[in-house]
């Protein structure tokens, strides 16, 4: 085994013309110095596709886990042998295109020196728009393809499969019309006459080159009768973009000619060595086997109170963990249990033996908001601090707003824990097999890891994130580099919290995910405390099928009804082929709860009384509304009442860092520990409270909403224990927001607009008995309440049914405009029948990531807007917001010229999503008009990328500013205020629940 061989692990050949190739083969350029800082120079292409190849066999042994490499290795005869050969062989071709006059015409120094050596072709001007339909990418597939057929004898239809990798390359693979479009038109791959078999000789000679060095000569014919399915095409293709990427920076894989002229074996190998430690990524997560008792493994984990036994433990904790144990590895785990019963620690201990069991090198906890992903992120970085892990991990926070999330922000500015600098070593010392005899890493390899892994495209290739949903909705949306986004979820096990939270249009993209990511056997959990039994159902069946038989394990606990539809708590285990586990856990001893429910006239002066009888001995009040508009309302009626320093606003118009440090501030006052818990405080809030939140309050007036969601509210009420005021010790929760007088009851407009009429009539439907003196107890009470809601069972009084009938036959009708809006990018079923992936991702959303757009294209919120707000003070200068924290308050701003980095970064952490009153479709262009007229042309340059191309809402002195005629205000402790031309205040939807 040659030295260079090794660099591409054992069981290739060595490219024995590597220091041979013809004067024509080694002309061909691979990159250039386009943008002069090179000194002008370039890189062969045959110099590209070794590196390449070198990069690929390392990311198999060193960083792909291993649940990866057995599914790309599961259709191939030789296994992981062959896996690792067809990954090696896709990334050393995949630039075959390359070598065609309609890629090596674009620059004419370097198709001179070609032509010279007889690879005719014409100018780049000659060839016209023809040109564009020969990207490489496509360009190499059918040559690859036309290669594997004349030189293996492989049938057309299965080259496919194998040349689509090389199609796919740069994100799309080619759509069926610009496959047959370049097929018509020969001379863009190989020229005309005498030239052409020069061509054909340079191509022939790269790719047999590339066979040869991959160790695949002999075993294409034998990959010929193989169906390669649609899952492993996507991840090998994903694994050749990775290898592309970092084969392609010049920091890594210098282009003088000193560094890339064959040196010999131990030369080879220093070249990729040096660029695998300057790279220094992180080896997956191995997950070693965590037997001993639920006990031990949360006692060794989680921070838990402990009792003279040992931690305390709760029954659903403990079954999560033995079904984990018991079920397929590669299933979907749902675990239905009350707030505030662990569940997050019970999907944390399951995800660590489902990784030990199925090979997944990685977490990724998904949660419905920024806010709720920002509040779970230290929670995960506590558990990793207690894994056993054998090395340093890659760690990130994957959401559009992670820069401005303190936790995230100090891991990028120092080093600890996981996460360290690291320094360019020299790499002289390099043995005769190509490694550095020092195997040891010198230093811990996170943080430089972390800055090639962050980015939209890159960020969920680390191997443990915190993000919102829609980086898993994203997995069924056809979107630019969509095998990126299959390669980071495919290796992990995935988390999502609040699945009951996502609506029709969401829903249709996450069970097409969870499909995608059965065909990857990858380990799924679900997390909910109010799911409907007919979701439940429609999420396994997507996972694992219809018609799975069950098994039920702990039928006899205290509350195991036998009855799945309404058995609560519940875990439900399913995995494709038929399988089911079931268990019906109790609920935690003491944990249960008799809540009070009444009613509340609407109106905002009796409000105020209530509070203040409920807080004449102190307490902490919850005051839950479903505008924004109710939310400013009310705070103003409360702070006339009890003082500006008595009440607290929380919603979703606040600036990115404003609303970060707001939600900080509720988790350090009202959370577990509650170490500054104010004697008297009332926090009026909108639905960014009700989710993943952990926060607890002696009192909780809500806005009437779904049965679930008003479940989701009571859950941070008495959520701890602790010492609660005399007349707060029993728990009530006040219903308002409801003309109560009307028949059936009437929630306000701004409710109705949110939620619907269907939803929120069967909710009052189903807690009528209640609102009329029934205690709530808790948890027993959540799944009847949630069944019969969102069940098909009348419910409500005689009086009520013709209005619940009109409005259950809007909901049908609404219901399915949403599923139709959301087919049109829903990515295809799997193929695993050896179908290419030829227009995979067609009349695709082109790039898509945690922006506005781009969740719009999974979330049925209509287009919204973001802007960066700033200052504008009397004498015309800029400034950033003054109250901003770390220093970034009142920081001038430049306008002809880009802001310094510190002020740029200020200024993009001030991003707010306007209200849908400016973003509606009638709306929407007048608004970017005006605020384009505020644009600043200093800023709009690539030295400044935290602010080029993004809209700017300029703010007066006194924080108020007119946009398309209405009046908006800006202040610290309330965030935007939206006032209409008549000076009424905007009663708009707030979506900010998503």
């Amino acid at each position: 085994m040659s030295a260079f061989g090794d660099a591409f692990g054992g069981g290739e050949g060595r490219w024995t013309a590597l220091g041979t190739l013809s004067d024509a083969a080694r002309a061909a350029w691979g990159k250039t110095d386009q943008a002069g800082t090179l000194n002008g120079a370039w890189l062969p292409l045959w110099r590209h596709m070794a590196d390449s190849g070198a990069v690929a066999g390392r990311l198999w042994d060193e960083w792909l886990p291993d649940s990866i490499r057995a599914r790309i290795a599961a259709a191939l005869p030789g296994g992981e042998t062959d896996g690792r050969r067809l990954v090696v062989w896709s990334a050393a071709s995949h630039d075959i295109g390359k070598a065609t006059p309609a890629f090596a015409c674009q620059v004419e120094d370097r198709a001179s020196d070609m032509r010279d050596v007889g690879l005719r072709m014409l100018t780049a001007k000659e060839y016209g728009d023809d040109r564009k339909l020969a990207p490489h990418g496509l360009a190499g597939q059918l040559v690859m393809e036309q290669w594997l057929t004349a030189r293996h004898g492989v049938a057309a239809r299965s080259t496919l499969q194998f040349g689509v990798i090389a199609g796919g390359h740069h994100g799309t693979p080619p759509t069926h019309a610009a496959y047959e479009a370049l097929e018509q038109r020969p001379h863009l791959l190989h020229h005309r006459g005498e030239a052409r078999a020069v061509w054909q000789g340079v191509q022939r000679e790269l790719l047999e080159g590339c066979a040869e060095l991959a160790g695949v000569t002999d075993r294409l014919p034998h990959w010929g009768r193989v169906r390669l399915p649609q899952p492993a095409q996507v991840l090998v293709t994903a694994v050749v973009i990775v290898s592309d990427w970092i084969a392609s920076s010049p920091e890594l894989f210098p282009y003088d000619s000193a560094s890339w002229q064959p040196a010999g074996e131990v030369g080879e190998a220093r070249r990729l060595e040096a660029a695998w430690r300057g790279l220094d990524l992180p080896a997956p997560w191995r997950a070693p086997e965590a037997d001993g008792s639920a006990a031990d493994l949360f006692a060794a984990r989680f921070s838990f109170p402990t009792a003279p036994g040992g931690p305390v433990v709760r029954p659903v904790q403990v079954e999560s963990v033995r079904i984990a144990r018991e079920m397929e590895p590669a299933g979907l785990l749902v675990i239905e249990a009350p707030m505030g019963e662990g569940k997050t620690e019970a999907a944390l201990a399951a995800a660590e033996i489902l990784a030990s069991r199925s090979g997944a090198g990685g977490c990724l906890v998904a949660l419905p908001t920024r806010a709720t992903g920002d509040a779970m992120f230290p929670r995960l970085l506590e558990w990793l601090d207690r894994l056993p892990l054998d090395g340093p991990q890659s760690v990130v926070l994957a959401h559009g707003k992670a820069a401005f999330n303190d936790t995230w922000a100090g891991m990028l500015r120092q080093s600890s824990g996981t996460v360290a600098a690291v320094e360019m070593e020299a790499c002289d010392d390099i043995d005769a097999r190509g490694h550095g005899r020092d195997q040891a890493r010198r230093r811990p390899a996170g943080l430089h890891a972390h800055q090639w892994l962050r980015g939209k495209k890159k960020s969920l290739l680390a191997s443990f994130a915190v993000g919102t949903v829609d980086q898993v909705l994203f997995a069924g949306l056809k979107s630019r580099h969509l095998a990126l986004r299959h390669l980071a979820v495919a290796g992990k096990v995935v988390v999502i919290d609040e699945v009951h939270a996502y609506d029709a249009y969401m829903s249709r993209y996450l069970d097409r995910a969870l499909a995608w990511l059965a065909a990857y056997r990858v380990p799924v959990v679900l997390l909910s405390a109010t799911l409907p039994a007919g979701r439940r159902a429609a999420l396994t069946a997507a996972y694992a099928g219809g018609g799975a038989a069950v098994t039920p394990h702990g039928a006899g606990a205290p509350n195991g009804s036998g009855d799945e539809e309404t058995a609560y708590p519940l875990i439900t285990a399913a995995w494709p082929g038929g399988g089911r586990l079931t268990a019906r856990p109790a609920a935690a001893a003491g944990r249960e709860t008799a809540v009070a429910v009444e009613r509340l006239v609407d109106d905002i002066d009796l409000l105020g009384d209530t509070l203040a009888d409920a807080l004449v001995d102190g307490g902490c009040a919850l005051v839950v509304r479903n505008t924004v508009d109710r939310v400013l309302e009310a705070a103003d009626a409360l702070r006339a009442r009890f003082g500006d320093e008595n009440v607290t606003v929380a919603h979703s118009r606040f600036v990115a860092s404003d609303r970060a440090a707001r939600d900080t501030g509720l988790r350090e006052r009202f959370g577990r520990d509650g170490a500054t818990r104010p004697g008297l405080h009332i926090v009026v809030a909108s639905q960014v409270v009700e989710q993943s939140l952990d926060v607890d309050f002696d009192l909780l007036v809500t806005d009437i909403a779904p049965v679930d969601l008003v479940l989701q509210r009571i859950g941070r009420l008495h959520r701890h224990p602790r010492s609660r005021p005399p007349r707060l010790r029993a728990a009530r929760c006040l219903i308002t927001g409801v003309d109560w007088d009307a028949l059936p009851p009437q929630a306000a407009p701004g409710s109705r607009a949110v939620y619907g009429d269907h939803a929120l009539l069967r909710s009052l439907a189903v807690l009528l008995p209640h609102l009329d003196g029934e205690p709530l107890a808790l948890p027993d009470a959540i799944s009847p309440l949630v069944q019969a809601a969102y069940g098909d069972d009348a419910v409500g009084p005689g009086a009520w049914q013709e209005a619940l009938a009109t409005a259950r036959e809007r909901h049908r009708r609404e219901l399915a405009r949403s599923e139709e809006r959301a087919g049109a990018y829903l990515l295809g079923p799997v193929k695993s029948d050896g179908r290419p992936l030829l227009g995979w991702l067609a009349a695709g959303v082109g790039d898509a990531d945690d922006s506005p757009t781009g969740r719009a294209q999974v979330r049925d919120s209509g287009e919204n807007l973001e802007v960066l707000v700033v200052q504008r003070l009397a004498d015309g200068s800029l400034r950033t917001l003054p109250w901003l924290r770390r220093g970034d308050g009142g920081l001038s701003l430049p306008m002809d010229f880009p802001p310094p980095v510190k002020a740029a970064k200020a200024v993009a952490g001030s991003a707010l999503t306007l209200p849908g009153v400016l973003c509606h479709p009638g709306a929407i262009d007048r608004t970017i008009q005006e605020l384009e007229q505020e644009a600043f042309p200093g800023w709009q340059v690539k030295e400044c990328p935290w602010l080029a191309g993004e809209l700017v809402l300029v703010l007066d002195e006194d924080c108020q500013t007119r946009l398309t005629g209405f009046q908006l205000k800006y202040d610290e402790k309330d965030g935007l205020r939206v006032a209409r031309p008549d000076g009424s205040e905007d009663d708009g939807e707030n979506t900010d629940a998503y």
